[in-house]
């Protein structure tokens, strides 16, 4: 196992409270802004480790490396002492490889981001960062992904606060095994109105193909760029409390995928028509 150190943390809070360790995690990358802004704002109430992919992993959702081999380098941050590595894979795959490489017990918690853009809504079947929590779930270890809704000048700084309130409150309140949770932070020009606890909505990410030529080939390729696509949605829905200015956490259970109602109403039907 790789070693790791305690984070610096105020003396009071050593004397009275278990110092948590936390697992961060993203996709944007070791060196993006977001994943520092959530360093920062958890190293006064916990001990940190940090394993995050090498490259931006966007859109990667739950996929894992099995065709290439995966290396951990030690990672340094200016200003900064502490565990930190990178891997050339998948936020999955980091989560992994800390589990069995880096860490030499697990976690109390995994928390992912700070993520540049929304994973509100159905957004989290791609998103790379919901993705890296997903396998700490699996793994049996309850997990947090944060996103900010903004993609452009993305406000780190401002949405940073609210992290280890939300992060203390999962700690304090254990999630159900099985359950991650998906918080999303509205756009903040107008102010931050609260919280809400919600469901997840229906609005991702579409598919908008630009065709060009290759210049020497002449033949077609494809960029595929993407489009908001919205739908009407419950009023309480992570996308409509997103509208109204308040950040939201959704539960989302992942241990149990059948749906049920469909399987009660078609079981036999489905069982009996195929029976030769």
């Amino acid at each position: 196992m790789l070693n790791t150190t305690v984070t610096s943390l105020p003396k009071l809070y050593i004397m009275t409270k278990k110092i948590p360790h936390i697992l961060i995690v993203n996709d944007d990358g070791i060196f993006a802004p977001g994943i520092r802004h959530l360093y920062k704002s958890l190293q006064n109430i916990a001990r940190l480790t940090v394993v995050a992919p090498m490259v931006e992993q966007s859109g990667v959702g739950l996929s894992i490396t099995i065709r290439n081999p995966l290396r951990v380098h030690s990672v340094e941050w200016p200003e900064t002492q502490g565990d930190i590595y990178s891997v050339n894979g998948t936020p999955a795959d980091c989560v992994k490889i800390a589990l069995n490489v880096v860490l030499d017990s697990p976690p109390d918690l995994v928390v992912s981001g700070i993520n540049r853009g929304t994973n509100a809504g159905r957004n989290l079947l791609y998103s790379g960062t919901v993705g890296g929590v997903i396998e700490s779930v699996l793994q049996g270890i309850p997990g947090i992904a944060f996103s900010c809704r903004e993609y452009k000048n993305t406000p780190y700084e401002l949405v940073e606060s609210y992290v280890p309130k939300i992060v203390e409150y999962v700690l304090n309140h254990t999630l159900p095994p099985g359950t991650l949770l998906n918080v999303n932070f509205p756009e903040t020009a107008k102010g931050i109105k609260g919280f809400r606890m919600t469901r997840q909505g229906l609005e991702f990410w579409g598919e908008n193909f630009d065709r060009r030529m290759h210049p020497a080939e002449e033949h077609p390729y494809y960029w595929m760029g993407a489009k908001l696509l919205q739908f009407e949605e419950h009023e309480d829905s992570d996308i409509a409390w997103l509208r109204k200015g308040y950040i939201t956490a959704v539960p989302v259970h992942i241990n149990e995928l059948t749906d049920h109602t469909h399987l009660n109403a078609r079981k036999k039907h489905f069982e009996e028509f195929l029976d030769v």
